[in-house]
């Protein structure tokens, strides 16, 4: 079975961890686990966030000296890709001997005028109290939105319409190697209308949504999105409350998911069912292989004839 893991970015830095190159090398354990027992299995291609990791790269440039301006998202997010995806193929080097695991720099298309880029609602960084988020979104010229207790900086998150490396992708998959591309949803870059040339963009793209494109595009069998619950709840932080463990597209639609966390991911488990007919699944990344067995989280399947 051809399977696309959509890793979330808190996997590696969790809520509340310092920001440290060993923190995010000690947690990169408990992801190889969980993928190493599916590549034994199974052919994989795994994309990963990154909004804990280039918001501090952010910070980073921002507060550079050195720098005239800061450095643009787009070329944040090359460098998150490469640090990511380095300490997972050294991981699953070690985790999966005798596989061939290779990290691509992964570029995605948008467009530029997709409406996102008007209403920023991508989280990027770490979560501040209300006075702090408020006095660096003066400073540094930052929109800031709640996220659960907390704020955070949001950027424009617009939508993917294609991955450029998929065809590479594809080749590497049916030779054998578990492929790490598509990190933090890709690289955003726009095409020039009359030549085609790409450039980048300011935006971070839904890393969820781009799996659920590549999945699409590679003709994948499944999609995992793994987060840190067990499952989707829908009418989440309130009375009603209550576990999903089985959707249709349209269902999980139906749930009442926040916009600014579960909501992008059961988007993109629902597209991805709708345009292929395969299934989908959300869940937590301690149980990836039960949930691929159907022994845990949210199947997403398709609804059936009338």
């Amino acid at each position: 079975m051809r399977i696309v893991i959509a890793l979330g970015g808190n996997a590696l830095l969790h809520r509340g961890e310092r920001p440290d190159a060993a923190v995010q090398s000690a947690n990169i354990d408990r992801v190889a686990g969980a993928i190493a027992a599916l590549a034994h299995e199974h052919e994989v291609v795994l994309t990963h966030g990154n909004g804990p990791q280039i918001g501090l790269l952010a910070m980073e440039s921002a507060a550079d000296p050195a720098l005239s301006t800061p450095y643009p998202l787009d070329l944040l997010g090359a460098q998150t890709q490469g640090m990511i995806g380095s300490l997972l193929v050294r991981t699953l080097h070690d985790a999966l001997p005798g596989h061939r695991v290779a990290a691509l720099v992964t570029h995605t298309l948008v467009r530029a005028d997709d409406p996102a880029f008007r209403h920023p609602t991508k989280f990027v960084g770490q979560v501040y109290p209300l006075d702090v988020a408020r006095s660096l979104a003066l400073e540094r010229g930052w929109q800031i939105a709640r996220d659960g207790t907390g704020w955070r900086r949001v950027v424009a998150s617009p939508a993917p319409e294609r991955i450029v490396e998929t065809d590479t992708i594809h080749e590497l998959l049916v030779g054998g190697t578990l492929v790490i591309c598509a990190g933090g949803g890709g690289i955003p870059v726009v095409a020039d209308q009359d030549c085609g040339a790409l450039s980048g963009i300011e935006a971070v793209v839904d890393k969820d949504l781009t799996a659920a494109l590549l999945a699409e595009d590679l003709r994948a069998d499944f999609l995992l999105i793994l987060t840190d619950v067990p499952n989707v709840y829908a009418d989440f932080g309130t009375p009603r409350q209550r576990a999903v463990l089985d959707a249709t597209p349209g269902e999980l639609r139906r749930a009442g998911l926040p916009a600014g966390s579960m909501g992008p991911k059961a988007e993109a488990a629902a597209r991805f069912v709708e345009r292929t007919g395969g299934l989908a699944a959300i869940g937590a990344l301690d149980a990836a292989d039960a949930i691929v067995h159907g022994r845990s989280g949210t199947l997403v399947r398709p609804a059936l004839p009338a």
